[in-house]
């Protein structure tokens, strides 16, 4: 029920800064022409943004999970949106994609995509960093997403049966997992372990990087065509919604579902800001909910996808593939 009820204020709160965006003062700068030619507003990409980001952390299990949602979100966000507003002009136009943004540096130049890149990768970083610190990797506890720490009986053991640590028993590691969100089935950290060592732990946050930043990538590499992106946003957390890293989801899977309308009728269009934040919130999402080997993985596939997008067009890999092509023009203007 707490979910449903963070999709819907996700979905209201996309709604409701898309009008006071749209109503501000100086709406018309954000407006840009589309691959057909069509007017669309850039209002989308800021609207999901902070609807999104906000939502995601109020359905966090813990403080650093929230604070790790809110700086993925606003910060893939908002280096997104500069690159939106300051990639159009002409004189940063010539450099695409990562191999451009590196060649333009090599030459001394820097482009509003290379301090994108920079700055998904700090945001990845920091909130990867905070999931670490966080005992249960913002994923909840046994108790369920809110995380709350069981209640003990009367007799001092806990309320559902499991004895506290000191006792003994086998209900013991179900009161640890409920109050620190250990690795015990149930826990919600889908066997998640700390690394013992330092080293350990250091790589365990690189990776978690590489997966928030990669997917904030791969989400804006499909933002090609009206609702693309929010579609490919609303299959990767659907999975998620149900298991411990759901609160984290729910949120920007109602403010993504709020907006799917108008983007596919081509009256706004997420850009970088909004297509980096929805991918950034479902990477945290799934740092929270894996341990080394799980992000490791999730990281080859990602960087695999992307490297495959420097040779060959997504567009035209979705238009030739059955089923793929028909869920892409599902909703989307004719003409």
């Amino acid at each position: 029920m707490r979910r449903i009820a963070l999709g819907v204020a996700g979905g209201l709160a996309a709604v409701a800064a898309l009008r006071a965006l749209r109503g501000a003062p100086g709406a018309q700068r954000l407006e840009r022409t589309n691959f057909r030619g069509h007017t669309v507003s850039l209002a989308g990409g800021p609207a999901l943004a902070v609807a999104a980001s906000a939502t995601a952390a109020l359905g966090a299990a813990s403080a650093p999970a929230a604070a790790a949602a809110l700086c993925a979100g606003l910060g893939a966000g908002g280096v997104g949106f500069y690159d939106d507003v300051v990639g159009s002009r002409p004189e940063q136009k010539s450099a695409k994609g990562f191999r451009g943004h590196l060649g333009a540096l090599r030459e001394g130049r820097i482009t509003s995509g290379l301090v994108k890149i920079a700055g998904m990768g700090a945001a990845g970083l920091l909130a990867s960093a905070l999931l670490d610190s966080d005992g249960r990797g913002g994923a909840g506890s046994a108790g369920g997403a809110s995380g709350r720490r069981q209640r003990p009986g009367r007799d001092g053991r806990g309320g559902s049966g499991a004895t506290l640590v000191g006792r003994g028993g086998a209900g013991a590691g179900s009161a640890v997992a409920g109050r620190r969100g250990g690795s015990v089935a149930g826990s919600g950290t889908r066997g998640r372990r700390r690394p013992g060592s330092a080293a350990g732990r250091v790589g365990d946050v690189l990776l978690g990087a590489g997966v928030i930043a990669g997917t904030a990538n791969l989400v804006n590499l499909l933002d090609l065509r009206p609702g693309r992106a929010l579609k490919a946003g609303l299959i990767i957390g659907a999975p998620l919604l149900p298991g411990a890293a759901g609160g984290l989801v729910a949120g920007p899977a109602g403010a993504a579902g709020a907006l799917l309308r108008e983007d596919l009728g081509e009256q706004i269009m997420l850009g970088d800001a909004g297509a980096n934040a929805l991918g950034a919130l479902l990477g945290v999402a799934l740092a929270a909910r894996t341990g080394p080997v799980g992000r490791a993985a999730l990281l080859a596939g990602i960087a695999g996808l992307t490297a495959a997008s420097e040779k060959v067009s997504f567009t035209k890999v979705i238009e030739a593939t059955p089923g793929l092509r028909e869920l892409d023009a599902l909703g989307r203007r004719s003409g």
